[in-house]
């Protein structure tokens, strides 16, 4: 059946919803546009008007391509090369989608997401649907086809698993601004004791290269372990330099709404460190390196005119 003009515009008025769900379930951008536009295939094989409530419809479609999805994923994911890390949005991305309560702007935090992947895919769909988007469980049970008692038991132990992970500290900007400011003033002093004294005594340190650039295999944990890291990887030297291609700009700005650092090389990002604070100080460095993983990161950045860096690293 041919889509009309009308069905077109009722779609393209959910694609931001259908994208920041997708976002949220699957870790990743570039398959979240993948699912979204098989939505839309779908939307139109279909006859929309003969769908009572198209929201409703779409969310089920969508939720469903992704739960398929996830679970081809966590196959390809046991041969993943070192860790894997969620695609990082910088601020102001749309697809990080609604941000009007503290569970919202949680649901979407870089912490959280990679909690998410711990969750088997229907825990994260019921997590995700309810905590991020107010959906009621009979609705969810309805997207899911599940008895709404499932629902809400399926939600209470996702978010239980979730909720074992230490809280955040909400920063803003400018808080944001200053926790990077301190982190860069102590990496590059040369000492460890500066990095040691803004971490938490079990933080941690974890990259995600893709097999593409070079990334610790494991995770570095506690603070000491860490700040060494750090201090190694923030002191200048040529074979760093030859690795990346020069010496990238370092930004500070905010990724999946907490602090970050951007490294931006001839008007590419080559990294996003994502930290998460707690009110006991930075507890994790999580930092995106997978070149595919930041094609949007870069469109992104080069949008717009960011200034001068903080300093150029190596």
């Amino acid at each position: 059946m041919a889509t009309t003009v009308s069905d077109v515009e009722r779609f393209e008025a959910s694609r931001g919803r259908l994208e920041a769900i997708a976002y949220r379930l699957l870790g990743s951008a570039s398959e979240a546009e993948d699912v979204v536009q098989e939505t839309y295939l779908r939307w139109q094989a279909a006859d929309p008007g003969r769908i009572e409530v198209p929201e409703a419809w779409l969310t089920k479609v969508l939720t469903n391509l992704c739960l398929n999805q996830l679970t081809s994923a966590r196959a390809r994911r046991e041969t993943y090369v070192g860790e894997w890390l969620p695609e990082p949005l910088l601020a102001g991305d749309p697809m990080l989608g609604p941000a009007d309560t503290v569970e919202q702007r949680e649901s979407v935090s870089y912490a959280v997401l990679t909690v998410l992947e711990r969750l088997s895919p229907n825990e994260r769909a019921v997590y995700v649907l309810r905590e991020a988007f107010d959906y009621p469980h009979r609705e969810i049970a309805e997207i899911l086809d599940l008895t709404e008692a499932a629902s809400q038991q399926i939600f209470h132990r996702a978010k239980k698993h979730v909720a074992e992970g230490r809280a955040r500290a909400e920063v803003d900007e400018s808080a944001a601004r200053k926790i990077v400011d301190e982190f860069l003033a102590a990496a590059t002093s040369g000492r460890t004791e500066p990095l040691v004294r803004l971490l938490t005594q079990d933080a941690v340190a974890v990259g995600d290269g893709g097999g593409v650039v070079p990334a610790r295999a494991k995770a570095f944990r506690g603070a000491l372990a860490v700040a060494t890291f750090l201090r190694g990887l923030f002191k200048p030297g040529k074979a760093k330099r030859a690795l990346v291609g020069g010496s990238p700009g370092m930004y500070a700005t905010t990724a999946n709404g907490g602090p970050a650092l951007v490294a931006v090389l001839d008007g590419r990002v080559i990294g996003v460190m994502c930290m998460e604070v707690t009110p006991d100080g930075i507890a994790a460095f999580r930092s995106q390196v997978n070149p595919v993983k930041l094609e949007r990161a870069t469109r992104a950045w080069t949008a717009e005119d960011h200034g001068e860096p903080l300093l150029t690293a190596f």
